[in-house]
């Protein structure tokens, strides 16, 4: 049996090379009442290369992993990529599990393809049908954020919903409707630190442990040219 630890939130991707990117530096009850940080994913990466025929993907995990840390025997990786016709319309699944088998081999299978040994190589590892390439190793976190002009934007955000100064435009979906001053000062705000001292990187020096998975686009857009993205790390026993 398989017990979810942490689960990242959906991105999409066109059949274009495009990028999206999910991001959550907080651990989950779940995440951390395993005393897994292997299990933790930090962030999520998609995006197509430049002639759109392969899905890059990358599951980072462990935020601000040491120099000893490595993935985990105990934890199954899996990416879950939904393709469809259309934005809204019916979607076919296709799952890319990965699991280490120690500290240092990893084996990873979608469709008919599958891999395995060490991917700690920049140059990944290759399924024998070429259809898909893994790598996994420690890598300088990407993600960039002024944490503290993100607090104040959320106070910002928050006051103005608080004080009525926020129209939605749909009472069930609850999507809101900023002016233009709105959006300037939650710009500003997010683009600035304390007193309005410019951003740093809050997680400058910091380092993840990467997942990163190139696969073919067609063993994963059977469905259409919309691809929908999420990861999951899953106990093993």
């Amino acid at each position: 049996m398989i017990k979810p630890l942490r689960i990242s939130g959906l991105v999409l991707a066109l059949g274009l090379p495009i990028a999206a990117f999910a991001a959550d530096h907080l651990d989950s009850p779940t995440a951390q009442s395993s005393n897994e940080p292997a299990a933790d994913i930090t962030d999520l990466y998609a995006w197509m290369t430049s002639d759109a025929t392969k899905l890059n993907l990358v599951a980072a995990v462990d935020a601000d992993a040491g120099e000893n840390d490595t993935f985990s025997d105990a934890v199954i990786y899996q990416f879950a990529v939904s393709s469809s016709g259309s934005f809204g319309g019916p979607q076919e699944s296709t799952l890319i599990t990965c699991k280490f088998i120690d500290g240092t081999n990893i084996e990873c299978w979608a469709g008919n393809e599958y891999v395995v040994g060490n991917p700690s190589d920049p140059d990944g590892i290759v399924s024998d049908n070429g259809g898909m390439r893994v790598f996994a190793g420690r890598r300088n976190d990407p993600f960039f954020l002024e944490y503290t002009g993100f607090l104040n934007a959320v106070d910002l955000a928050n006051g103005a919903v608080a004080a009525g100064a926020v129209a939605f435009d749909d009472a069930d979906k609850g999507c809101p409707s900023l002016t233009p001053e709105q959006q300037g000062l939650l710009l500003g705000a997010l683009q600035s630190g304390d007193d309005g001292d410019p951003p740093t990187d809050t997680f400058e020096g910091q380092s993840v442990l990467a997942l990163v998975i190139q696969i073919d686009k067609t063993i994963v857009n059977s469905g259409g040219p919309v691809l929908g993205v999420s990861v999951s790390t899953y106990a093993a026993n």
